[in-house]
């Protein structure tokens, strides 16, 4: 036997759903605010994920005007083997004002992972999390969440089962089955098994913060009764800690952090079984600053070995239910971590496939990569913008690593700019830019940051670029950014001011609300552009690198 350590997949990774088909595995993780939506990775070790592709890519949600953590929660990725085809749902999340969580649910197929996938069928909007579930009979069933608004009610509801027509996307009766087989409440994330004559139903549970875990029942019939685990307890968690939290719609529980674990807030799990007869679950977790509650790389995927007991439960495989950094897995597996290092130079005419956008799609209005060796944005609104602002960004997969570019850029007034920057949302990020000097008569580098809503210019610490030309170096480290340029190939790099505490860049510091979490994505990287003028400048880019050093981090 061999190990790998988690997570698998670092970085905006959150709400995992797994699946096997032959010796390949798959993994559909939410996107929120970002285009294209819903990520698919493939692995055959388990160990080991790359990015292959998007589901919702050619305009199928409108994420324009998206408030934060709002957008494309949740995916379910399963498999007919009846008609050989992939199946993928989700939830359009589209206000979540007055806790009134309005989100559409829809599911499509494809006869490739790869697609082209369907147009989306809808299912509902009686809550979220939507999941799939094709039974030995030809049947299928949708399980999800039924939101509860009404005051006086449990919140945030029960688990609920329909059976569904694929073809013509008819939902039968629904079915109330649970709210929860523990006392952690919050439950979410319904997603349904069969295993040995039992229909199994795991669930995410305490909220998707320090207390969140996955629990599991079981019943003969698909819509129940459904019995819970015998231990009354989560099967996977990261605070093994008792918590009585029923009635508590959304919690963050910041007091269950567990002071013992690198790992903290392992939930919302995905089952899945190996060609050999093991069994994981994919869940997803965050790793805290230390000594501080915030998660900069947001919620990350991890795997756990887990395998039934004689009277047919899931437990873990070490037989508790602590969530591991590492974690056992057959055949001797290395893990390589430099495949989250970017080194892209914009050759033959493309851009990685890991550039994703917030709020708005990729295309030539914006975007020209049609010049080998160079991309070139166009800029259109700010960044404080959740319309159309023009970022290219990757995801942070490290606590401590380097993003560097170089851009060209001839700013004409003084509402254009392009640079390098770090992003969490429309409200949080920081922007080492070129834009004209105070005076419009020359071209500077100078660092533009937004803090909860508020706009900060450091303008007196600017630099002369001459010929509107420089290359951009941010190292972050554990919540802090250092920004350093040079003007040409050779030249020593200069550090343009002090250090930016950046650390409310992540889930719990975009809201300005001690003990909640205001985000459910993560840190991510960007080069982009800005014209509220005429929108006819753009910054031409000639490469985009990462270079993590993943050393302190596991």
């Amino acid at each position: 036997m061999g190990t790998f350590m988690n997570p698998v997949i670092p970085g905006m990774a959150p709400d995992p759903s797994i699946l096997r088909v032959g010796d390949d595995y798959y993994l559909a993780t939410s996107t929120f605010h970002w285009n294209p939506a819903v990520q698919i990775f493939h692995s055959t070790d388990l160990a080991n994920w790359d990015l292959i592709g998007y589901a919702l890519t050619k305009g199928e949600v409108n994420l324009r005007g998206t408030n934060t953590p709002a957008g494309i929660w949740a995916p379910h990725l399963s498999y007919d083997k009846a008609t050989r085809k992939f199946w993928l749902c989700y939830s359009h999340m589209q206000n979540m004002a007055g806790r009134e969580f309005n989100s559409d649910s829809y599911a499509m197929c494809a006869d490739s992972i790869l697609g082209p996938w369907s147009k989306p069928i809808y299912l509902t909007s009686i809550g979220f999390d939507p999941s799939l579930f094709h039974d030995e009979d030809g049947r299928h069933y949708v399980s999800i969440l039924e939101w509860e608004t009404r005051d006086r009610h449990q919140a945030p509801g029960h688990i609920v089962i329909a059976e569904v027509d694929l073809e013509s996307g008819t939902m039968g009766e629904w079915h109330r089955v649970t709210q929860g087989f523990t006392t952690r409440g919050c439950v979410e994330a319904p997603q349904l098994y069969k295993h040995d004559g039992y229909y199994y139903l795991l669930l995410a549970s305490g909220g998707t913060g320090y207390g969140h875990g996955i629990e599991v029942g079981r019943s003969k019939g698909v819509f129940g009764p459904y019995e819970g685990d015998p231990t009354g307890e989560p099967i996977v968690t990261s605070q093994p800690a008792h918590l009585f939290s029923l009635g508590d719609p959304d919690a963050g529980h910041f007091e269950m952090f567990n002071p013992h674990s690198a790992m903290q807030k392992a939930g919302h799990g995905s089952l899945v079984s190996t060609p050999n007869g093991d069994w994981y679950i994919a869940h997803l977790m965050s790793r805290p600053l230390p000594g501080k509650l915030l998660n900069p790389l947001g919620r990350e995927t991890s795997l756990q070995k887990v395998a039934w007991t004689q009277d047919g439960w899931l437990r873990m495989a070490d037989g508790s239910n602590l969530a591991k950094m590492e974690v056992e897995v057959a055949g001797d597996v290395e893990q390589d971590f430099t495949r989250f290092d970017i080194d892209d130079h914009f050759e033959g005419t493309k851009h990685d496939l890991r550039f994703m956008t917030p709020y708005r799609e990729q295309s030539d209005e914006w975007i020209d990569d049609s010049e080998d060796g160079v991309l070139k944005i166009f800029g259109r609104n700010s960044f404080f913008s959740q319309v159309n602002p023009s970022i290219m960004a990757t995801r942070a997969t490290s606590m401590d690593y380097t993003v560097e570019t170089k851009v060209e850029f001839h700013p004409t007034h003084y509402s254009q700019a392009a640079g390098l920057g770090l992003y969490y949302d429309s409200n949080n990020w920081l922007y080492a830019r070129l834009c004209l000097a105070n005076d419009e008569k020359s071209t500077v580098l100078r660092v533009l940051q937004a803090k909860l809503g508020a706009r900060i210019d450091h303008e007196f610490y600017e630099v002369p670029v001459p010929d509107g030309a420089a290359q951009i170096r941010i190292v972050y480290n554990y919540g802090v950014a250092s920004i350093y340029y040079r003007l040409a190939d050779g030249d020593a790099w200069t550090q343009i001011c002090g250090d930016f505490d950046v650390d409310y860049l992540s889930d719990e510091g975009v809201n300005g609300e001690p003990g909640e979490i205001g985000g459910f994505t993560g840190l991510f990287n960007f080069i982009g552009a800005v014209d509220a003028h005429q929108h006819d400048s753009y910054g031409s880019f000639f490469y985009y690198t990462v270079k993590n050093n993943f050393g302190g981090d596991r």
